[in-house]
């Protein structure tokens, strides 16, 4: 049977290429979107191209209220193309980043960060738990900066090392049904987060780069092929890892 993935936050990103890397493995996908509903529209469009299943979905993660609704929605999405009543994999990327100083953060991006990075990743979870399959896998995306520090991130990585503890407790939590929980730590990557602040700005580019073993600034391809081979079939006994994609930044 094919095994589908659900992927929040795909319209763009790293999360587009995470939906076309598991469907060159042979996975179906949900994508959701908040508001960018014509680059969802057009990432389904390519993966359909390619022979695969693929659907997007409304999705806003700041609201957590809306979460049980959305779950309705993704039951009837699989009974309608699939006709199943669950999915294998569940994918929590959704997020976007505040760039402020330690003692200028905000107590409104502070809630931000929360409700999109620990409160959202937990709560989304929870609602989708029995539309995932025994012995499916979840997916949380962290960040390179749980393990080093740039000034301006102190609210995003805050919320970022707490999703990493909460992926160890789910993994304990979810082990009797046999499904897996993993953190997924990216390095800098080249896209339009923060406003395209690493893709854009050479100086930044370069300093990363020359801080990286590898000798340059991470890909959304590397993200997404990191992603397909962490769920690959031959990868069930992964389980409660923190696995950093960042080319050896800052070692």
């Amino acid at each position: 049977m094919t095994k589908i993935a659900l992927i929040t936050g795909a319209s763009r990103g790293l999360g587009r290429s995470m939906a076309l890397h598991l469907a060159a493995k042979g996975r179906d996908i949900i994508v959701t979107y908040q508001s960018q509903q014509a680059a969802a529209e057009e990432l389904v469009a390519s993966l359909q191209a390619k022979g695969r299943k693929a659907v997007a979905l409304p999705l806003d993660t700041n609201h957590s209220d809306r979460f049980t609704d959305f779950a309705g929605q993704v039951r009837a999405c699989l009974a309608q193309h699939w006709q199943r009543d669950q999915f294998d994999y569940l994918i929590n990327n959704a997020g976007s980043g505040v760039t402020s100083c330690f003692g200028e953060i905000s107590e409104g991006q502070l809630q931000t960060m929360f409700d999109q990075h620990l409160k959202a990743p937990c709560l989304l979870s929870q609602a989708l738990l029995p539309l995932i399959c025994d012995g499916g896998r979840i997916v949380n995306v962290s960040s390179g900066l749980t393990r080093f520090a740039y000034p301006g991130f102190a609210a995003y990585a805050t919320m970022k090392a707490a999703v990493e503890t909460l992926s160890l407790y789910m993994a304990k939590e979810l082990g009797e049904r046999k499904i897996t929980v993993n953190t997924l730590a990216p390095g800098a990557i080249e896209t339009d987060f923060g406003g395209g602040y690493v893709r854009d700005t050479q100086a930044v580019n370069q300093a990363i780069a020359e801080a990286t073993a590898l000798g340059r600034v991470g890909l959304p391809d590397d993200i997404g092929g990191a992603v397909a081979a962490l769920l690959d079939d031959g990868a069930g006994w992964i389980n409660a890892q923190r696995i950093e994609v960042s080319g050896g930044q800052m070692i």
